[in-house]
């Protein structure tokens, strides 16, 4: 009896410790169940190729669950990748969604990237179905000779507005989502773990090939809940996001889920992506909020200075991908009202690591000091773990002093790259080195003040190509500007400044070094400056500094001739 009642008690003590709370996976399609059931109404505006539609967090739902059971029809397997190669619209929403939802991975594909690297990928990745836009279907006509193992290309348009083509297996979303049997589609979704992989993404590739990181579904639904805090996206059932994030872009930075989560209105502009059209939408949907990389930004801006239009109800607007200049910062937030908050992360980040709000210990900064703080890329959310290291790997004060390599992990960072790709990522803590370089102050706010492979070593001391480029900006001729570092033999390396001026402004070197003079330390001075019609950018909008570098690696030997 003693035996039976010791048992028990063992029994109902293991209940106790395991927890009595349900077992809720974290699944990507959860989320959208939500939005469906609780705002169901809430419009999702999309702008696509054959047309402007008006949808639904709900009809978004059901159709979703038809591309699910459409692609079950298809021979799709759980796990397998499912590639994209398509603008912001809701049939690419759905496709996401659908996809996650039978326990495929969504895998966008950028289609700004080189074709040597979408075939890369789209192999490395074995996509075996492309869903992409119309304007898409050429390119993906010169390359499919080198996709074999592509067996079907779906169009996201109707059949009415589906293009001449000789891709394989082609047919318009619209036509091959009907052919789900009965109609209406199935009414729930797979079951699976939410370690499961929901969605696959791959980095630029700017240094060498591209490398896939696998999202989990329980790892996207984290995020998104954690950058849905107050201090970070906050959004709201109030919102109207315009989404100028590309989807394929580190995972649309979570917007995709974050707006149904919350119940925000979404605007999906397609590729209407130009500074007018961004301007037209806001007005015209009274877009809340906002946000994307500072290169389309500007665009607004410039449209804006030219015409003297501005978008009232646009309160909120997030910039990030590369640093936000003081200037920009300036320009929106008095010019035209916005507070712009600065954010920081990437694609191993699940993307969001970081944003700048201000706390009580900040609240009463004003003039420079303010405006420098506003430069920073923030304070890092719950979930994710922040630590400043030397080159050695010690761990270095918060003190706003120290500056070191930026490491952090969480439960949405990276362990691995998909494919089994440079292991041993993580130190002996699980810390991912981010290769951003920088300072963190006592209040936890972080100053990136550049890249590891973009500090220039001159003298055996460090130039923060970020900083120069920030001074230079400040200029009023000035339009972009990129620093970089050029072979010197004396110095090792020394800054070379390259500059695309506003249309019909002048400026000299002379006029630059006395500029800059008054901002940073006289031996960071370029040694030489080259005024460019253009910069390159990489495909997710950044200034392209290694095809900089590499065009101008030899600019000691021909300085002057430029």
């Amino acid at each position: 009896m003693n035996g039976n009642i010791q048992a028990g008690y063992a029994r109902l003590l293991g209940t106790f410790m395991l927890g009595l709370m349900q077992n809720w996976p974290l699944l990507c399609h959860k989320v959208l169940d939500h939005a469906a059931r609780v705002h169901p109404r809430r419009t999702v505006v999309s702008y696509a190729a054959d047309g402007v539609f008006e949808t639904t967090y709900a009809q978004i739902r059901a159709r979703a669950l038809r591309v699910a059971q459409r692609l079950r029809m298809e021979g799709i397997q759980p796990g397998e990748r499912v590639a994209t190669l398509a603008s912001n619209t809701a049939r690419h929403l759905e496709v996401w969604y659908g996809a996650t939802g039978m326990g495929a991975v969504y895998h966008p594909v950028n289609p700004r990237l080189f074709p040597e690297q979408i075939v890369y990928i789209i192999q490395h990745a074995s996509d075996r179905l492309i869903f992409a836009d119309p304007a898409y279907v050429p390119l993906l006509e010169s390359l499919v000779d080198r996709l074999p193992g592509v067996h079907r290309f779906v169009v996201l348009t109707s059949a009415a507005n589906m293009p001449a083509t000789t891709l394989p297996g082609a047919i318009d979303y619209e036509s091959w989502l009907a052919e789900v049997r009965g109609g209406d589609g199935e009414n729930s979704w797979a079951s699976f773990d939410e370690n499961t992989g929901a969605g696959l993404f791959y980095t630029s590739g700017t240094t060498g090939r591209p490398k896939g990181v696998l999202y989990s579904h329980r790892s996207i639904v984290l995020l998104s809940l954690t950058v849905n805090a107050p201090d970070m996206y906050g959004f709201t059932a109030r919102d109207v996001v315009l989404m100028a994030v590309p989807m394929y872009h580190a995972n649309g930075w979570s917007w995709p889920y974050t707006a149904p989560m919350a119940g925000a209105s979404l605007i999906l502009p397609g590729t209407r992506l130009d500074g007018a059209s961004l301007c037209e939408l806001a007005q015209r949907h009274r877009a809340t909020l906002s946000g994307g990389v500072p290169t389309v930004w500007q665009g607004y801006l410039d449209h804006c200075a030219k015409t003297g239009e501005r978008a009232a109800s646009l309160g909120r607007l997030f910039i990030g991908g590369s640093p936000c200049p003081e200037v920009m910062l300036r320009a929106f937030e008095q010019d035209h009202g916005i507070d712009v908050v600065h954010a920081w992360g990437m694609t191993e980040m699940g993307p969001t690591g970081s944003a700048c709000v201000m706390t009580p210990e900040t609240a009463q900064l004003t003039g420079a000091e303010r405006m420098a703080l506003r430069q920073r890329q923030g304070r890092v959310p719950f979930l994710v773990e922040l630590k400043l290291a030397d080159e050695a790997g010690k761990t270095l004060p918060w003190d706003d002093q120290a500056t070191g390599h930026l490491h952090v992990r969480g439960p949405c960072i990276l362990r691995e790259y998909f494919g089994g790709e440079e292991q041993r990522l993580l130190d002996s803590d699980g810390y991912f080195d981010t290769g951003d370089v920088g300072a963190i102050d006592a209040n936890g706010f972080i100053h990136i003040t550049d890249r590891a492979k973009d500090l220039i070593k001159s003298g055996g001391e460090w130039i923060s190509s970020v900083e120069l480029e920030n001074a230079a900006l400040l200029h009023p001729a000035v339009q972009e500007a990129a620093a970089i570092a050029a072979a010197d033999a004396k110095w090792g390396e020394r800054p070379l400044m390259v500059l695309v001026l506003k249309p019909g402004c002048a400026l000299t070197q002379e006029e630059l070094a006395a500029h800059l003079a008054a901002r940073v330390p006289r031996w960071w001075l370029p040694d030489a400056v080259v005024f460019a019609g253009e910069l390159p950018h990489t495909a997710t909008g950044k200034v392209n500094k290694a095809r900089l570098r590499e065009q101008y690696q030899d600019w000691s030997t021909k300085r002057g001739s430029d």
